[in-house]
């Protein structure tokens, strides 16, 4: 799994930072490419040539050369490039951008249409001859070595964004960044049921809900009456329990599945909650 920006190295990724944030990064895929992908801020997908497919659980998207897919936080997308041509920008929201950029143009977003999460993790835009020049803009600033570099490139952020704006005919966008704007904080029990199964640590979960690690447990607290810690433990130990009896997996599988680095560990904790060590009914 590729964990986006953290994950991305200077080895693989020429990227551009604005003060310690990673503003943009290209990559030159080489085929075949087929990987699973979380985003850990939000991101926009330039295709600058090829082909490619973007899974998710209710969605499958192909772009090619022009397209442009928003990309909410915390989502995980299966990603498959389908020929060796394959080349991307890869851009990334900052909030504190996010927000400077939301205080000089109030009068683009209308506070009665924030959207907290699109229906669907991807939303398409289709690129025009001006963001294609914009895009071609950026480049140098990969070889740039000017003093005021940081500055030029809070500027293409500003840019960016008012592109992007433009090209959201269905001002989707336009809703979502403004609830990311007024800090709107995700539903738990949606965000919970979403991502018990992944591998995600309580700062993260926290953040994907738009809380700080202490809120984030304090809301837990008073909606479920239980920890975030023992809640994940009891819910994916009772997934276990339904893939033992409705699945062909062995113990060693279910027990990765969950979540588990040791199997020895998933029995004993098993054996814990339902009094028996766990086994395949047949």
């Amino acid at each position: 799994m590729l964990r986006v920006p953290s994950h991305i190295s200077s080895s693989e990724f020429e990227s551009l930072k604005i003060q310690d944030m990673t503003f943009v990064a290209y990559r030159n895929e080489i085929y075949p490419s087929k990987y699973e992908v979380f985003f850990e801020e939000h991101a926009v997908i330039v295709v600058l040539e090829g082909e490619k497919k973007f899974s998710s659980p209710t969605q499958e998207v192909y772009v090619e050369k022009g397209d442009i897919l928003f990309v909410q936080r915390g989502f995980y997308l299966m990603s498959e490039s389908i020929n060796e041509s394959y080349k991307s920008l890869v851009f990334f929201f900052d909030e504190k951008l996010l927000k400077e950029f939301v205080n000089l143009h109030p009068e683009l977003f209308n506070p009665e249409e924030a959207l907290t999460v699109l229906e669907n993790p991807i939303l398409p835009l289709k690129s025009d001859e001006n963001f294609e020049k914009f895009i071609q803009s950026v480049f140098p600033y990969f070889r740039s070595r000017t003093e005021l570099k940081n500055h030029f490139l809070r500027l293409k952020f500003q840019e960016l964004l008012l592109h992007l704006l433009e090209l959201d005919v269905s001002k989707r966008l336009r809703a979502n960044l403004y609830s990311l704007y007024i800090g709107e904080k995700v539903d738990l029990s949606f965000l919970m049921n979403s991502y018990y199964l992944k591998p995600l640590t309580l700062n993260e979960l926290a953040r994907l809900s738009g809380r700080s690690l202490s809120a984030f447990k304090r809301d837990f607290q008073e909606e479920f009456k239980t920890s975030p810690a023992l809640w994940l433990k009891n819910k994916r130990l009772d997934y276990a329990d339904f893939l033992l009896r409705n699945n062909s997996k062995n113990v060693s599988e279910i027990s990765t599945e969950i979540g588990y680095e040791s199997v020895s560990h998933f029995i004993k904790t098993y054996k814990e909650k339902f009094g028996v060590t766990p086994k395949r009914h047949g």
